[in-house]
């Protein structure tokens, strides 16, 4: 079994590791300290959170513009590229006096270079990691995105207090400059995966392909949709307990961690498909004993055994790749994580109308049970159609995958490259 030791010895994991770690503990300090300085600048809670978390949104822009980029751009020049203009456009945020509409303007084109930067990102773990290390890879990244979340939030409102909101953003554009220099120094020239001349028209019909296969459509479809009604659930950890929301979360977070360290390291491959779905079930299980408004003792528990089920999502991620052609990785993982984002800034959204006409008790509560249907639903649809159905779909793209003789030689290269 494949140790994490043993994906830090891979060339170049290191320095992409490095640079994920970078570019999400910036987004999470200049996120707090936009959202304060948009908050004292507007006085709208509705703007200071589409400051925090806005850019998700706008990934779902880039998901449908973008993404074909993401397969046909130079991993490295891209990574970097995309870094610095992240750390330049920081800047600009910090500008004394610029206009609240300007500070959205420039969080939309951020949230569209991300869009591009997860894909490329995700596609080059895809050629730097064998086939059988990818699944640990993503457990080490996801628990990186955990602690860098963690960690960053705290400094953050550690940096307001001691800096100011402004000199938050500026600690934040000099993250995004180490990143970029992490990417440039770190990371060997590649070629684009795939050829061709991006486009958005490109870009619809690689998402139209990705999507034509039902196996492919029920992997992004158990990314997407469980997962963010319950990231709707924790969106109300705040009105839920006003005073204890720090609890929550930090409980989230350490379920999250485990399940990511469970499952990347220890569940069996022989056990992977056959807990996808019941893991995830977890994930909303647990809410629906908030129906009887539990004591923060037990809610703290529960929501330390809901957040283990995100642990799925790496075994969702590991079958969507066996069903993908690897010139299409970055494009495929690129969309997943922008489909991701958005719905859970839908699901945010409509949690919070929830509880406006409702209660947030009662609205996590229906989230939870929305999300547990969805996973049940696409549980049975893969018990029926999966095992006759698997040859025929995965190859449905035959002209573009490598043949299974030609794949490790391909990896084995890849994998030697400095």
């Amino acid at each position: 079994m494949p140790r994490y030791r043993d994906l830090f010895r891979t060339p170049e994991f290191t320095p992409l590791f490095l640079t994920g770690s970078a570019h999400t503990a910036a987004q999470t300090v200049v996120g707090l300290g936009l959202a304060t300085l948009v908050f004292r600048a507007t006085g709208s809670p509705l703007l200071s959170a589409l400051a925090l978390f806005g850019p998700s949104l706008a990934q779902l822009i880039g998901a449908t513009t973008l993404l074909s980029a993401a397969d046909r751009l130079p991993p490295r020049a891209t990574l970097a590229g995309i870094a610095l203009f992240f750390a330049l456009g920081t800047v600009v945020l910090a500008v004394p006096g610029l206009p609240t509409w300007a500070v959205f303007a420039i969080l939309l084109a951020e949230g569209l270079a991300a869009s591009l930067g997860g894909g490329v990102r995700h596609g080059l773990l895809n050629e730097i990691l064998a086939r059988e290390d990818y699944l640990l890879g993503r457990s080490v990244t996801n628990m990186s995105v955990g602690i860098c979340q963690i960690v960053g939030f705290a400094t953050g409102g550690a940096l307001v207090a001691l800096l100011s909101p402004r000199g938050t953003i500026l600690v934040g554009a000099g993250l995004y400059l180490a990143a970029a220099l992490l990417a440039r120094l770190g990371l060997g020239a590649r070629p684009p995966r795939a050829t061709g001349r991006p486009s958005v028209g490109e870009t619809w019909r690689t998402n139209r392909r990705l999507l034509s296969s039902p196996a492919r459509r029920r992997c992004y479809l158990a990314l997407w949709v469980p997962n963010g009604l319950v990231v709707g659930c924790e969106s109300l950890f705040v009105p839920y307990a006003p005073e204890r929301a720090g609890l929550l979360f930090a409980c989230g977070a350490l379920g999250m961690l485990t399940g990511d360290a469970a499952v990347g390291r220890f569940v069996p491959a022989r056990l992977r498909e056959r807990i996808r779905f019941p893991l995830q079930a977890l994930l909303a299980a647990p809410f629906l004993l908030f129906a009887l408004d539990p004591g923060l003792p037990l809610a703290l528990a529960l929501v330390t055994v809901s957040a283990v089920g995100y642990g799925a999502s790496l075994l969702h991620q590991e079958r969507l790749m066996a069903l993908v052609p690897a010139e299409l990785s970055g494009h495929a993982l690129g969309l997943h994580t922008s489909g991701m984002l958005a719905f859970q800034g839908v699901s945010a959204a409509l949690a919070g109308s929830l509880a406006q006409f409702t209660s947030p008790r009662t609205a996590m509560v229906l989230l939870a049970l929305a999300s547990l249907t969805v996973t049940l639903a696409l549980a049975g649809a893969d018990r029926r159609t999966d095992g006759p159905a698997l040859p025929t779909e995965t190859p449905a793209l035959p002209t573009e995958a490598p043949s299974s003789a030609s794949r490790p030689s391909a990896r084995t290269g890849r994998r030697r490259t400095a």
